[in-house]
């Protein structure tokens, strides 16, 4: 499975209500530091919930790690995240 769909379906299983939306940005990044080649080195992930809209910033950074896992975020260069109302 590829990472962007691994991300997909955990944050699905964890927000089932959830709009999501998960963007490979890793091309852009090509030749750049923690690009390894892959193609999936760099991921932005914008989502509608509102259990998410309800924390702060910090909060909802930890409960997204935290819902794609550490095994799959330590196969992550960088990671956007925006939250919609």
């Amino acid at each position: 499975m590829r990472v962007a769909e691994e991300i997909q379906a955990r944050l699905a299983a964890e927000w089932p209500e959830a709009e999501i939306e998960v963007r490979n940005d890793s091309a852009r990044h090509a030749g750049h530091a923690g690009d390894d080649g892959s193609g999936e080195s760099h991921f932005h992930v914008t989502i509608g919930s509102d259990a998410l809209t309800a924390m702060s910033r910090l909060a909802r950074h930890r409960a997204v790690h935290a819902a794609i896992g550490p095994d799959l975020m330590g196969r992550i260069h960088a990671f956007g995240l925006t939250v919609r109302d």
